[in-house]
């Protein structure tokens, strides 16, 4: 197998400002530099007075060259959402997407995962950490290149399967965000990468955050990737879906708890500890409740402001209360916050119900009682959506009410980790590595059962 080319989705929007400080040549043999702009136009991209389906731009000569785009957002729907110019090596492609540009940059996976050890953490954590997520990440992206041209070998055997039976009914695709609502009940819902059919991932932390080379990379992180080149998580023969999160507090949780109800052996649910293995149920609410509502040893849970430093970017830094947190809403924020989310009017918010928890204490189905309306929602990502003006920090939470029992005043949210909690720890690696664990126990650790094997 040779090193892939990827593609990565980075921005849209109805024109794209990108300039050139070395030359590029377009894919019709134009050389360009300086300032550009691209706009969509009639259906198609308007680039130099002459109009494209899709548009492709690569260095001319340097394989140190760069681009740069204008106003990217980061942090989609996040706390810390901004826009930011930022740089690329590699190649811009131009296509059109549902009436607007997307910004693509084709890059050799090598490259990629420089760039998101860079930007996931801060590339002074150590050695070890960075060579774990330089693991995980590539076995991510591949096993999401894998599943896809699996798909699409489905898709044609069905076409041809169709074919030679002349039977025109084709199997539906559950694609990018799976949803199965129960008539006036419930509505449960997930989101992956699968929402993506243009590109193989994005740049934000809906896939793996990747920021170009516009976060400064280092030696530390450059050698982490060149050390573990082509290295990949497997089980069973397959390139394992290596997820992970910022900070699970304190215990893992399961796969098919947060995405498709799928069991993963590598993604189980177990302590974020070596010491204490003892794991409390906390699909029970009395375990939950007391879980959350205390701060048990683990290795995610720290103060360490070294070790956090490692971790977390800076607009990560605008909150330290991740292991454990606590939110605060009045009736009136409560009702309207859920209205403005799901475009439902509950009217006044009676209660918040946890139906089903994972492993991890997170709840993955919520019923949300109103005066108006009651609905059960989930999984975890929708109800995090839900109960905020960007994620929840987690959807392990429990909730304390105050004011009259018929219609309370206020609802409080204390809850722990941050993030889906499944696979990795970021936080609780970066424990790891800074006591002296390899990547290679890390990475037994968070996923146990697989093992590393060199693709390429």
């Amino acid at each position: 197998m040779k090193e892939p080319l990827i593609t990565v989705g980075i921005l849209s929007g109805k024109e794209i400002e990108f300039s050139f400080p070395e030359t590029f040549v377009s894919s019709d043999k134009i050389e360009s530099a300086g300032d550009q702009k691209a706009v969509y136009k009639e259906g198609k991209i308007y680039w130099e007075g002459n109009l494209y389906d899709e548009i492709s731009f690569s260095p001319q000569l340097s394989n140190s060259a760069f681009f740069e785009l204008k106003n990217v957002t980061i942090g989609i729907n996040f706390h810390w959402e901004r826009k930011e110019p930022q740089r690329f090596k590699g190649t811009l492609k131009l296509i059109i997407e549902e009436k607007k540009l997307t910004a693509i940059n084709i890059i050799p996976i090598e490259d990629y995962l420089t760039s998101v050890i860079s930007s996931e953490m801060s590339a002074t954590a150590s050695l070890e950490l960075l060579k774990a997520h330089a693991v995980i990440s590539r076995s991510w992206l591949l096993n999401k290149i894998e599943e896809r041209e699996n798909e699409k070998l489905r898709m044609k055997n069905e076409k041809l399967k169709v074919r030679n039976d002349k039977v025109f009914q084709m199997k539906t695709d559950s694609a990018a965000h799976s949803s199965y609502p129960i008539p006036h009940s419930s509505f449960i819902k997930w989101y992956d990468h699968e929402a993506h059919t243009h590109f193989d991932v994005c740049a934000d932390d809906h896939c793996q955050r990747y920021q170009g080379i516009t976060r400064t990379s280092t030696s530390e992180a450059t050698e982490a990737v060149f050390s573990t080149r082509g290295e990949v998580l497997m089980f069973e023969n397959h390139i394992c879906d290596a997820r992970f999160s910022k900070c699970c507090g304190g215990v893992l949780e399961e796969f098919q708890n947060c995405w498709e109800n799928v069991k993963h052996p590598y993604l189980v649910g177990k302590r974020d500890d070596t010491t204490a293995n003892e794991l409390p149920d906390l699909t029970i609410k009395s375990e939950a409740d007391q879980w959350i509502r205390t701060s048990p040893t683990a290795f995610c849970n720290t103060q360490d402001r070294k070790i956090l430093n490692q971790v977390l970017n800076n607009y990560d830094q605008e909150t330290t209360d991740f292991y454990r947190w606590k939110v605060t809403y009045t009736q009136q924020e409560l009702s309207q916050l859920i209205h403005n989310r799901s475009g439902i009017d509950f009217g006044k918010i009676i209660d918040l119900i946890p139906i089903e928890r994972g492993t991890s204490g997170r709840i993955v189905k919520l019923k949300i009682v109103g005066t108006l309306r009651t609905l059960i929602i989930g999984k975890e990502l929708e109800i995090r959506r839900t109960l905020s003006s960007s994620h929840l920090y987690s959807s392990a939470f429990i909730i304390d009410k105050e004011g009259e029992e018929e219609i309370p005043s206020l609802f409080i949210l204390t809850g722990a980790g941050w993030g889906h909690g499944v696979g990795l720890c970021q936080i609780g690696a970066a424990v790891m590595g800074e006591q002296g664990y390899t990547y290679n126990e890390i990475l037994s650790h968070y996923y146990p059962g697989s093992t590393i094997k060199k693709k390429y």
